[in-house]
């Protein structure tokens, strides 16, 4: 099988964002492996996609001593730089800028792009991860409909 983690999340997003989530509690780990499993997906994808999910759910654990200010400048590592080129880090800056990602927001979608362990990792990549990442926290609604749009469009609405 030639899928991805990112297929795997994909897959459980479009699978899992449609239903009432108020209503239906989140499903059990071994429910959701037994289901992928089921659904084609291979063992070792499945289980790098519950540990990605893992990931995203610390999201209330501080990630770094400092949040990052309202006005801060993210210089990134050489790390990041070798996973993430300069239309990655463009997008994601580009996200901050027109508010759909807050500071804290865009370390969590970089910790959790680099956390996807792929080769290459490209612009449509990050849209599905922001998307994951605003689906995943109450209150962003605003956000996750601006950046579902921006997903959706055939045209990026990316600045030159």
């Amino acid at each position: 099988m030639s899928e991805t983690v990112l297929d795997v999340l994909m897959y459980l997003f479009e699978t899992y964002s449609d239903q009432d989530m108020e209503v239906e509690p989140e499903p059990d780990q071994s429910i959701l492996r037994e289901e992928l499993l089921q659904a084609g997906f291979g063992e070792p994808e499945v289980d790098r996609a519950l540990d990605w999910l893992d990931g995203l759910s610390t999201r209330h654990l501080p990630p770094f001593a400092n949040p990052p200010a309202e006005r801060s400048v993210r210089l990134f590592n050489t790390f990041e730089l070798s996973r993430l080129d300069a239309d990655c880090r463009g997008y994601i800056l580009y996200l901050e800028q027109i508010g759909i990602l807050s500071p804290s927001q865009r370390e969590l979608v970089i910790d959790r792009l680099v956390a996807l362990g792929a080769g290459d990792i490209d612009v449509e990549q990050v849209k599905w991860v922001v998307l994951m990442v605003l689906f995943s926290q109450p209150g962003q609604e605003k956000a996750f409909a601006r950046m579902e749009d921006l997903v959706f469009e055939e045209n990026t609405g990316l600045v030159n």
